[in-house]
């Protein structure tokens, strides 16, 4: 699997983390994102134990967004090591991208410091805050998914 982003740091425990995300088209074509806390990234995150990347997918877009989503595609993955401020802890990232449709908003995201973005595909690859969101955008814009 590719590494994209940082390098690995010597002499650094990494916990393995493999977390599910969308590129989630909605009806007018713009993407939904999410901005945590000033970073803009795919929804998504971690798997919990007995979850299948799928239920993570849902759980996590409806946690982070407020909206519900349809059709989920397995576009690919790729694989990252980074310090995860917010858990304290080094992790080795393995992240299951999947391509998906927004269907309609529930409420507002129930994590309280996302914040749901749209804007249309080809700035999303520009923007987004993570080296292989980017990337991973760029692929399903040249496949036509997005």
């Amino acid at each position: 699997m590719r590494r994209i982003g940082e390098t690995i740091q010597q002499g650094v425990n990494y916990k393995l983390r493999t977390g599910a995300y969308g590129i989630i088209l909605a009806a007018d074509g713009n993407m939904l994102l999410v901005d945590e806390s000033g970073e803009l990234q795919l929804p998504g995150g971690g798997i919990d134990p007995g979850e299948s990347p799928l239920q993570a997918l849902h759980r996590e877009v409806i946690e982070e967004t407020g909206w519900r989503i349809a059709e989920p595609c397995r576009l690919g993955a790729f694989q990252r090591w980074v310090f995860m401020p917010d858990y304290d802890l080094w992790a080795h990232k393995i992240q299951l991208i999947y391509t998906a449709r927004a269907v309609r908003p529930l409420g507002p995201p129930t994590e309280g410091w996302h914040l749901p973005v749209f804007m249309p595909p080809a700035q999303a690859a520009r923007s987004l805050d993570v080296e292989g969101d980017r990337e991973m955008v760029r692929l399903a814009i040249r496949l036509g998914l997005v």
